[in-house]
């Protein structure tokens, strides 16, 4: 298993998701709901106890509570999903089945961020870019993955835009994926990035955090 840790920015710090997140993300949860239509954003604290404890039992992810160091607010969530180790040559040690689950000493080869969504108050900021910043670093540097995917429903418009903002390409839609929030049977809009554009990503999501600090 890989064992989760904190990664801090200079607008945020995504915090392993645990139990003592509950009261914070139950308060990020309230109020203005009109943009969380196609995620499962937990409402009240017996959903938000309900979320993070399936959150934990996922496997092959890690789960994280996004703070906004500016107030010490807990503002959102987010997690790395779908983390599989291939069978290849160095850095990964040979004779590991493909998909075979990652673990300290077998970082993913590929990962998936997913799950994201923030209160309303923080949408539109620099905390969704920064959280992208710091995830991609951590898996393109730290794990040395071949690619990251983000996938969202294709219906949300918003969020396909908020992807290649940060420098996901369109993949394609996959039909009749899985279930949606709204319990209609939804297609999924795919999107990566792989290892050869991350230094181009990486600095334009460097810039487009420099352009909230002006």
């Amino acid at each position: 298993m890989l064992t989760p840790s904190t990664i801090s920015g200079r607008h945020v710090r995504l915090e392993p998701l645990s139990l003592d997140h509950v009261d914070g993300l139950a308060a990020a949860g309230r109020g203005e709901r009109g943009s969380f239509g196609y995620t499962w954003v937990p409402d009240g604290l017996e959903d938000t106890e309900t979320y993070v404890r399936s959150a934990l039992r996922q496997a092959r992810s890690v789960p994280f509570a996004v703070r906004r160091l500016a107030d010490d607010t807990i503002v959102g969530s987010t997690r790395f999903l779908d983390l599989e180790v291939f069978e290849t040559p160095t850095p990964w040690p040979p004779g590991v089945a493909v998909g075979s689950e990652p673990s300290d000493d077998r970082p993913p080869s590929v990962a998936e961020i997913g799950s994201t969504w923030y209160s309303a108050g923080a949408q539109r900021s620099a905390v969704n870019t920064e959280t992208k910043l710091l995830l991609l670093t951590h898996a393109f540097e730290v794990w040395r993955v071949l690619r990251v995917t983000l996938k969202t429903d294709a219906r949300n418009a918003a969020s396909r835009a908020a992807i290649e903002r940060i420098g996901g390409r369109f993949e394609g839609v996959r039909r009749a994926h899985t279930m949606a929030t709204d319990g209609t049977v939804r297609d999924s809009a795919y999107y990566s990035i792989v290892a050869a554009e991350w230094t181009g990503v990486r600095d334009q999501l460097v810039a487009r955090l420099g352009a909230y600090a002006r």
